[in-house]
């Protein structure tokens, strides 16, 4: 069984095609049994995306009413979503001052870093960070995350 944590860059390849998204799905096809990490900010920034792909014409209202639809579902069934603790928030501002991040990247970062911590603390695998940033990715691989990039599997 192979655990995941799945930033908004990750997640979106879920719902809407583009590159990584088959390689994606496949991965964490819910047969496979893996626990699916992420924080509950995602939840926002996955419907911004869908939202922009609206605005620029990349999907139209259906297809975007279905996609969230359908994510909201999984969230409800099938990620661990993690609350922004105070716990997270202050390694978030820790991780902004090491690395060149953005506030949310080092939110996934931080809540993937915890997800792991209580993952090994249970006698688990550790995770595998997957995220389409590469500058997200190489902080992840400074922190000590096994990473993999889902744009890198077309």
């Amino acid at each position: 069984m192979s655990h995941y944590y799945l930033d908004a860059s990750a997640l979106v390849k879920r719902y809407v095609d583009e590159a990584g998204s088959d390689w994606l799905r496949a991965t964490v096809a819910p047969v496979r049994l893996s626990l699916l990490f992420t924080s509950r900010m995602t939840i926002v920034e996955v419907i911004s995306a869908f939202a922009r792909r609206v605005r620029d014409g990349s999907l139209t209202f259906e297809e975007f009413a279905t996609a969230r639809d359908v994510f909201r579902g999984d969230c409800l069934n099938e990620y661990q979503i993690m609350p922004p603790t105070m716990t997270v928030i202050d390694l978030t501002c820790a991780l902004l001052e090491r690395h060149p991040l953005r506030a949310y990247d080092a939110t996934h970062l931080a809540t993937a870093l915890g997800a792991q911590q209580f993952l090994v603390a249970q006698g688990y695998p550790p995770l595998t960070f997957l995220c389409a940033d590469d500058r997200l990715n190489r902080s992840a691989t400074v922190e000590g995350l096994a990473v993999d990039n889902p744009s890198h599997h077309p």
